[in-house]
């Protein structure tokens, strides 16, 4: 492969990781981990296990009903987090 098109390639698979969005209601809590920022795995395994134990999330800011995620977090992320 020549320079140019791993130029574009690279482009490309850049541009999909910003404009990346996690349903934060299906996915799994090493996909949340890797999407969000701020987000580590341990915060991201919380956010799975409080969506099994109340249902999925009805609104971005119910995300800060999860132990450790502030709105500041919520805020840095709203246009990567989906409800559906």
């Amino acid at each position: 492969m020549n320079h140019f098109k791993k130029l574009i390639l690279l482009t490309t698979l850049m541009a999909q990781s910003a404009w990346a969005a996690v349903n934060v209601n299906q996915a799994d809590a090493a996909t949340i981990a890797a999407e969000l920022k701020g987000i580590g795995l341990s915060k991201a395994t919380a956010i799975v296990a409080y969506r099994e134990k109340n249902g999925p999330f009805k609104t971005k800011e119910q995300l800060t009903e999860v132990k450790g995620i502030g709105l500041k977090t919520v805020e840095k992320n709203r246009q990567e987090i989906k409800l559906k």
